[in-house]
Order: C-alpha cells, then sequence, then structure tokens
C-alpha cells in the first residue's frame, strides 16, 4: 500500500516537472534558437536574429529579451510570436516566406517564368538547326540521295586504295 502510495507519488513528480520547466527558457535553448532565427536582423547585416554579430547592433539584443520575455512570461508560442511581429513589422521582417497566398506566387513565378523562356529558346534553337540542315542540303529525288552518297564514298575509298596499295 504505502509502496503504490509512493509510486504514485513519484510518477506524479516525473509528470509534473517537465511541465514546471515548460517556460523556463534561455538563450541556447532550441525553442528560443526556432523562434529568433525565424526573423532577419534589421539592422542591415543580413542574418537572422539568432546569428547576428554586428558590432553596435542594439536591436539584436533587444529583439532577443522580447522574445524571451514572449516564451517565458507571456507563455507564446513559436507562431504567436511570428504573428506579433509580423503585424508590427510586416512578412518583410521573415527569413523564408510565407507558403500561402502572395508570398507564394511571388517566389515560384520567376522559376516559372525561367523555365519556360528556357524551354522557348531551346525550341528555337533546334527549329533553326533543323532548317538549315535542310538548306545546306541539295533536294534529290527518293532513293537517289543514298545511292549517290554511297557511290561517292566508294569511289573515293577506291582511289586511296589504289594510291597506297
Amino acid at each position: 500500500m504505502i509502496g503504490r502510495m509512493l509510486m504514485i507519488v513519484a510518477l506524479m513528480f516525473i509528470v509534473a516537472v517537465p511541465t514546471m520547466a515548460q517556460g523556463d527558457y534561455d538563450r541556447n535553448s532550441p525553442e528560443f534558437r526556432e523562434n529568433t532565427s525565424q526573423f532577419m536582423c534589421l539592422c542591415g547585416c543580413g542574418q537572422d536574429h539568432f546569428e547576428c554579430n554586428m558590432e553596435g547592433c542594439g536591436l539584436n539584443e533587444q529583439f532577443k529579451t522580447e522574445i524571451l520575455e514572449m516564451m517565458n512570461d507571456d507563455g507564446y508560442d513559436k507562431s504567436e510570436i511570428k504573428e506579433h511581429y509580423v503585424a508590427m513589422y510586416g512578412e518583410v521582417i521573415l527569413t523564408a516566406p510565407e507558403k500561402s497566398g502572395f508570398s507564394l506566387t511571388a517566389w515560384v513565378t520567376p522559376f516559372i517564368l525561367l523555365g519556360g523562356a528556357g524551354g522557348g529558346i531551346i525550341y528555337l534553337i533546334r527549329k533553326w538547326v533543323r532548317k538549315s540542315k535542310q538548306l545546306m542540303k541539295p533536294e534529290l529525288p527518293n532513293g537517289l540521295e543514298d545511292e549517290t552518297e554511297s557511290d561517292i564514298l566508294h569511289s573515293l575509298i577506291d582511289e586511296e586504295r589504289k594510291k597506297h596499295f
């Protein structure tokens, strides 16, 4: 009976400890890295907020402190933090575009256009090459073309054979 009670208390302690520690994020936690790396630093360094190491960037430290407060004090998750900063700065702050709506169209359209233009250029080049081959080759009646080429080839081979043998 006492063993069963100790087991229940131990089980409750095991279950309760991770939930209590859930709000204690620091700058080395993977959750903090995920949250800060989804935003571009606004100091002009071109890095995300987690990686920004530009000297004199006061924006980065303030931003990291705000995110830690949101995670620990307010209990915000990744999507809520993202919504907060997108509402404040717009989609410009994101390191990767949204996968919906105009953002997706704006990122995909140039690649589609480049692929179509490349395919069109290849088609035109092949068409021009075919046309130039037809212009360079004299038109002979059907069947005669193969015989004429074969006769010329055999006569050249015979001439060379006579010269050397």
